[in-house]
């Protein structure tokens, strides 16, 4: 008798064209390579890149079909060749390449290097909506943004996943914050991290808020990842020799920049994506990582979760993202 191979299959998101379809299927738990980990999924972040993705107008986007996501918590099942800092039954939240998603599933192959422990303290969803994002803060703020003690830096959006973390972030490295957000409900929640004015941007103009809060004298650094007009405005609420850091363009507009005015002013203007220092500076993130192990550690920095969703409403919980709605981080549970 010939011995016949055991498929085992899992539930998982798939997107089978790009635009704002996704349906929820069964599909072949993967096997974990060189490197890499096989993780039981409890929770999974949401992130606007999904969208972008599912949309097709990510920049590192895969083709379809494919299973988004590249966030998540869980528990390790099984390791892949080379790994010996990860054992079975150990929990773990982290994030995968662009290039590889699939953690909007029950379970996913995940890097053993972009893998971090989940303190005791930490639900499912707390993992799952730590490790992109203040990574991201921490390399957005600190390491292209060069953010230091006593300056003033303004955070747009900063209720989002990247702006709540962002805030303490900032705070944890002694920095005065100026966050901006679209209602008091969102504003009093960053208030509660750490951000010491408070800007409404539907109901006053943050570029004069700022221009007042500051004396005229402008803002040492801006995270910036709208586009468009705010980019442009953000650009004037700089100080001579200011910097502004760019890790998105959430509005799809293009912004203009004179390179007199940046030239004049001495300012500094910095890109920085997170998925392309994963490729090509793996070693910036490590040093990234460590640091926020050390905030962690001393308890300095916190997730906010702001909704949770089931797996097979993946599409809803986008949705949620989209509507800006979202205080905090939007979270799948399979």
């Amino acid at each position: 008798m010939i011995a016949r191979k055991v498929v085992v299959r899992m539930r998982a998101i798939l997107v089978n064209e790009f635009g704002e379809d996704a349906e929820q299927v069964l599909a072949e738990v993967p096997e974990p390579g060189e490197g890499e980990v096989l993780v039981e999924v409890k929770a999974i972040g949401v992130n606007y890149a999904d969208i972008l993705m599912r949309r097709g107008k990510y920049g590192d986007r895969l083709p379809p079909p494919y299973t988004p996501g590249f966030e998540a918590a869980g528990v390790i099942l099984k390791t892949g060749n080379g790994v010996t800092d990860w054992k079975p039954g150990q929990r773990v939240m982290g994030t995968v390449p662009r290039q590889q998603c699939g953690c909007y599933a029950e379970q996913a192959v995940m890097p053993a290097w972009l893998l971090m422990h989940v303190p005791d303290r930490f639900r499912d969803e707390d993992g799952a909506a730590f490790s992109e994002v203040f990574i991201t803060a921490q390399l957005a703020l600190a390491t292209t943004g060069r953010l230091s003690a006593g300056e003033t830096v303004l955070i747009h959006a900063a209720a989002g996943g990247v702006g709540t973390a962002a805030v303490q972030m900032a705070r944890a490295l002694g920095a005065r914050v100026i966050a901006t957000a679209s209602t008091q409900e969102k504003l009093r929640r960053v208030e509660s991290l750490g951000a010491e004015v408070l800007i409404n941007y539907t109901t006053h103009d943050f570029q004069q808020e700022v221009e007042k809060h500051t004396g005229g004298k402008g803002v040492d650094l801006v995270l910036e990842s709208v586009g468009g007009e705010v980019f442009e405005k953000s650009l004037r609420c700089l100080r001579p020799l200011g910097r502004l850091v760019v890790f998105g363009n959430s509005s799809g507009i293009p912004a203009a920049v004179k390179s007199t005015e940046i030239a004049k002013r001495m300012i500094t203007i910095s890109g920085f994506s997170f998925g392309t220092l994963t490729n090509i500076r793996p070693d910036i993130i490590r040093k990234a990582m460590e640091s926020v192990k050390q905030m962690l550690r001393k308890d300095r920095i916190r997730p906010v979760v702001g909704k949770i969703f089931p797996l097979a409403e993946a599409r809803v919980a986008q949705d949620y993202i989209t509507s800006r709605a979202n205080i905090g981080k939007v979270v799948l549970i399979p």
